[in-house]
């Protein structure tokens, strides 16, 4: 079992940044795929970024590449978002998920691939 909270969501202006941290419970952090997704006022959860486990291969969605940077510190068992030259249109609830892979390859970008999550923290970006 993995409990996940996330934290430093807030209320920014537009070109402004902000970091989510998501500190995890348990012992064995660097073994769990970790991402990002996040849901606006109507939609859908939507993938933002994600990390895998030991190697650290980062993966991201067309729309936050270049301005979103997805890292984590196994010794601190967190993963964080820094993000960067923020838009309104990146107002959501951000969720902190994690899932095991039993195998390899890249980490997944569905909601569904994660057996993990946060409660959310709400970004506000204001134009």
């Amino acid at each position: 079992q993995v409990q996940l909270v996330e934290s430093g969501g807030g209320l920014v202006q537009a070109g402004g940044s902000l970091r989510l941290s998501c500190a995890a419970s348990g012992r064995t952090f660097s073994g769990y795929r970790m991402g990002w997704f996040r849901q606006g006022p109507g939609k859908e959860r939507e993938f933002v970024a994600a990390i895998t486990g030991n190697s650290g291969d980062t993966y991201y969605a067309d729309s936050v590449k270049g301005r979103f940077t997805i890292s984590r510190d196994n010794a601190k068992n967190t993963v964080y978002l820094q993000m960067n030259s923020l838009k309104p249109e990146d107002t959501a609830v951000y969720y902190c998920a994690a899932y095991r892979a039993a195998v390899g390859g890249p980490a997944s970008r569905s909601p569904s691939g994660y057996d993990y999550w946060g409660q959310g923290t709400q970004v506000t970006v204001s134009s």
